[in-house]
């Protein structure tokens, strides 16, 4: 990657101004304007100032202990001490023939085996007797598409759902069941009939709530729920039967998403291990009991965390504790992940002290928090009655409208069948992209129209340009795959390149802007993951396709002026069109051939 072999060179040039070099290595970055070079070095003006010396000079020591003459033209120093950097074309020719060769991984290496980490992410964690709505997508792509990259890096990934499949919510779909089941109904279609169950119960609890000061209906929850928590045969029978259909239709929401879990230990699993837990935690007297409920108290807050209250009950910070310590003795991670919206902060803030306080030091535990997803007039996205939207049904119509699009646009009669395929791969991938494509802090405004648009930063742009890509082979009747073979077990894989005319390469500007992009795929990959922020890499694979649109208008490749420039643009359309199905693949989305 030319940014790692940059800064690789650039260390010991820094060795001898400054001690701490990373933070200055970090202001190499690709420059802005072609015509201050490829890459600019920004630490001068820094340095300069921490040793009392002009920028300039800094910067001419800095160059005159570089050893980049392999790599790139004689550094130029320009304005107040930047130093600009222009690569070789000869250089820039041979990463890309190692990306051409590597059909696997396109030359990215696998982290060093000895900073190989165990990552645990935990995401998507719907509550399991109630269908998932628009408010999980989040936390599921988000989780989905950082456990792909962290996999693809080289590290050791494991992923677990951790289900709400015990708490209240059960509460009200027992007491739903045991007064208000429709037999028939359940028959016919469980998951519909202990939906509407719960809804039921929901506007029963709120209906009361505005007119008493109490709520009767919701005291029976609370009661159904603490006798299932008590072992209730009735209860446990109703839990056990239920659960099964709840599951089973979360799955096949998984499976329209593509997305499989390593585990799926919901907070029932952890329910025995909750009393020795608080217990544990006593004796430790990292917990104290205050009027009769147990809480962890911190130094400068006035909150505790409580973990048991006054009548015995266990909380959701009992059940995250319990998990933290089932979790570090059965898989020895050194980091969990929580991908979790920014509502729960202060409950993961409370969490993470308390494992500190317990004495785990090493472990990294971050909350992956990201905003809320909106509809177009800036509020929580709900159907008009202003139920929360079903994540089923949003899949349902993104499939719908990706179909119109691609049954007006289809010029070739495809069948049904292909048809229904491509727009299920648009539609999902709308979706998930749409997700992606944001500051996972922010919120956003959700969008059919914008999000299945065939320009901008979308996932169908993108498709589309995979597409436009493949199509060049299709009409050329060009085999990529075996092109590639070819040219690499060549002159091109040889000490002498001149076959493939890679060695004597000149580039193009919109060619060369091209190759760039495309070298600079795997940092990005690396700055996607380095605060687990994926709309790093959907940028990326945007400007790769906006670099990509101006070389296909600028740079013919079938009718190109020479057999070996048309060679040499065919292998950068076949790398364009692996990388973006790469990156793309990494964010769980899937290419289509053609649109």
């Amino acid at each position: 990657m030319i940014l790692s072999t940059l800064k690789t060179r650039f260390a010991p040039a820094l060795q001898t101004l400054v001690s701490d070099t990373d933070a200055y290595l970090e202001m190499i970055r690709p420059s802005q304007d072609p015509k201050f070079g490829d890459f600019q070095a920004n630490m001068a003006m820094p340095i300069a100032k921490k040793l009392g010396k002009p920028p300039r000079e800094v910067a001419q020591i800095i160059v005159e202990q570089l050893d980049i003459g392999d790599l790139c033209a004689p550094p130029e120093i320009a304005g107040p001490g930047f130093i600009n950097l222009r690569l070789h074309d000869e250089f820039i020719q041979t990463l890309l023939d190692k990306a051409i060769a590597d059909e696997e991984r396109l030359a990215i290496p696998a982290v060093d085996p000895a900073k190989r980490k165990t990552y645990l992410v935990d995401y998507s964690g719907p509550n399991v007797a109630k269908p998932m709505h628009v408010g999980h997508i989040r936390s599921t792509v988000i989780g989905n598409a950082l456990a792909r990259m962290l996999r693809f890096q080289g590290h050791h990934v494991i992923t677990d759902n951790h289900l709400g499949d015990w708490g209240t919510q059960f509460g009200m779909i027992i007491h739903g069941y045991k007064n208000h089941l429709d037999k028939a109904a359940y028959q016919e279609n469980p998951v519909e009939e202990l939906s509407r169950l719960y809804r039921l119960v929901r506007q029963k609890i709120d209906e009361e709530t505005k007119q008493l000061a109490a709520s009767p209906c919701e005291a029976n929850v609370l009661q159904e729920t603490a006798k299932l928590h008590a072992g209730d045969t009735e209860n446990l029978k109703i839990w056990q039967e239920v659960l099964p259909h709840s599951k089973d239709e979360i799955n096949r929401i998984y499976d329209r998403l593509q997305i499989s879990f390593d585990h799926t230990l919901g907070e029932s699993f952890y329910q025995p291990m909750l009393a020795d837990t608080v217990e544990n935690l006593l004796q430790r007297k990292i917990a104290v009991e205050t009027e009769g409920a147990v809480g962890i108290f911190f130094e400068g807050e006035k909150v505790p965390m409580l973990i048991r209250k006054s009548d015995g009950a266990f909380l959701y910070g009992t059940t995250d504790l319990a998990t933290v310590e089932y979790r570090l003795k059965t898989f020895k991670p050194d980091a969990v992940l929580y991908v979790v919206d920014f509502r729960q902060s202060q409950h993961f803030d409370h969490l993470f002290k308390a494992v500190r306080l317990m004495g785990v030091s090493e472990v990294e535990l971050t909350h992956v928090k990201f905003g809320t997803v909106l509809g177009e007039d800036g509020k929580p996205f709900k159907t008009r009655s202003g139920d929360t939207v079903g994540l089923n049904g949003l899949l349902d119509e993104a499939e719908r409208r990706a179909y119109q699009i691609v049954k007006e646009n289809d010029k070739n009669d495809a069948p049904e069948s292909e048809l229904r395929e491509t727009a299920q791969r648009i539609g999902i991938g709308a979706i998930i992209y749409a997700d992606l494509s944001q500051n996972r802090e922010s919120d956003y405004v959700f969008s059919y129209d914008k999000m299945l648009a065939m320009t901008g930063n979308t996932a169908t742009y993108m498709q589309y340009a995979f597409a436009r890509v493949r199509s060049i082979f299709t009409k050329g009747n060009i085999d990529a795959v075996q092109l590639r073979r070819t040219v690499s077990r060549s002159a091109c894989g040889a000490q002498s390149r001149s076959a493939c005319g890679a060695h004597h390469a000149v580039f193009h500007p919109a060619e060369r802007s091209l190759a760039l992009e495309l070298l600079q795929f795997g940092e990005s990959i690396d700055l996607s993951l380095r605060d687990y922020r994926p709309n790093v890499l959907t940028a990326y694979l945007f400007e790769l396709s906006n670099r990509y649109s101006v070389f296909f208008e600028q740079c013919p490749v079938l009718k190109a002026e020479s057999d070996e420039v048309r060679t040499r643009r065919l292998l950068l359309c076949d790398l364009t069109a692996r990388t973006l199905q790469k990156g793309l693949e990494l964010l769980g989305i899937e290419t289509v051939e053609r649109m």
